[in-house]
């Protein structure tokens, strides 16, 4: 009987054992399950937060970029007012001569003529002095001396020169910051022809400009300021050397690849340094048809820069042109060069005989006896002797 109860006793507990055994397993598998649904929660929520905060982080930076912009045109607008930047006088004459525009667009901007007759300001009709160099101005002080005191309204100044150059004046020279856009330049080819266009485009763009003298590093002025303005804003036609030249230095630089626009009986040769006015620098400028002719069949040892200013105003503005130029130029010499004057050229007599050597020249409807303005080839040593001069010959 006791041996029955025990027996009862021990599976009694047995059994209370398995259960225990299987509810702390249970137990366990909840406490396991709970930890890691808690786990992924707070990994949910983690990631969660963070592409909360990068939300916002992103909507901040494009709030704060959006009021930059906001704020970015607003002090544009209020720079163009405060400059009134579409202003007439910013308008008619460009303060700053440097720019970013292609020869396409300066061309062609500058090309641009108004239709209505009268100016909306009191327009002085100015000279433009265009130096096409390949750097310094060894003449420069003498330029200086011939500016000195002279109205700045009637005059202006443009320097072409090959690019990284920086011509080194100081800021009350009459030539600081007088220097264009540029490019390279190679003597004979037509890139010659392009930079004479780049100078008239660019002193174009001042409408007071009335007439466009080209001049290089070695040219002087043999008469004064006031004697140079009247002669030039006075006359009814430019001055452009045109002739027709039979040797094989004239006709035979002609290619007949450019009939039927340009014939033989057209072609004309003549000095490189015009004077122009304004109707026939715009017409220069505006020009693509005869110049791409130029640019196809004028090479090599043809020249342009002697041939197609000579050319077309024969072809279009022969009455509007003097035939003549006012630069003087020794070619006694012979050769392709002219004479270059030196220190030991440069006397009195020698300076008078370029400025009246007794020629009459026509001017308008007479004649008169100053055919020349300036002159060159002159050496770099031939400036102290030349101003040592300016007073006494050259008037200035």
């Amino acid at each position: 009987m006791a041996r029955s109860r025990e027996k009862e006793d021990l599976e009694s507990w047995s059994n209370s054992s398995v259960s225990i055994t299987k509810d702390s397993s249970l137990s366990l598998l909840k406490l396991i399950t709970i930890l890691i649904i808690f786990v992924v929660g707070v990994v949910i929520g983690l990631s969660s937060s963070s592409h909360i905060d990068r939300y916002f982080t992103l909507q901040t930076e494009q709030f704060s970029l959006n009021n930059h912009a906001i704020d970015t045109a607003q002090q544009i607008v209020v720079n163009c007012e405060k400059e009134d930047c579409l202003s007439m006088k910013n308008f008619i004459r460009p303060r700053n001569l440097s720019h970013s525009m292609t020869d396409d667009e300066l061309f062609w901007r500058a090309s641009l003529v108004p239709q209505k007759e009268e100016f909306p300001f009191s327009r002085v009709p100015r000279v433009a002095f265009m130096f096409l160099t390949r750097g310094p101005l060894p003449m420069l002080p003498l330029w200086e001396r011939f500016f000195k005191g002279q109205n700045k309204a009637k005059y202006s100044i443009y320097v072409h020169a090959l690019p990284g150059f920086e011509l080194n004046v100081t800021s009350t020279s009459v030539f600081y910051r007088r220097q264009i856009p540029s490019q390279h330049v190679e003597w004979g080819s037509v890139s010659l022809v392009v930079a004479e266009k780049r100078l008239l485009a660019n002193a174009l763009l001042d409408f007071s400009n009335e007439r466009f003298v080209l001049l290089s590093e070695s040219c002087i002025p043999i008469y004064n300021f006031p004697t140079v303005y009247k002669y030039l804003t006075g006359s009814t036609h430019s001055f452009v050397e045109s002739y027709d030249d039979p040797s094989r230095y004239g006709r035979g630089r002609y290619s007949r690849h450019m009939l039927p626009d340009i014939r033989l009986a057209d072609w004309r040769k003549g000095s490189q340094w015009f004077e122009l006015n304004r109707a026939l620098a715009v017409q220069i400028v505006a020009d693509t048809k005869y110049y791409t002719l130029f640019k196809k069949y004028c090479r090599p040892s043809c020249y342009p820069d002697e041939h197609f200013i000579p050319t077309y105003l024969r072809m279009f503005f022969a009455s509007l042109n003097a035939n003549r130029t006012v630069t003087y130029v020794d070619w006694s010499v012979g050769g392709p060069h002219p004479a270059t004057f030196t220190a030991g050229n440069i006397t009195e007599s020698f300076m008078q005989s370029i400025r009246k050597n007794g020629t009459l020249c026509s001017y308008n409807s007479g004649n008169t006896l100053i055919c020349y303005l300036f002159a060159r080839k002159f050496d770099p040593s031939a400036l102290q002797p030349l101003l040592n001069l300016t007073s006494k010959v050259m008037g200035f």
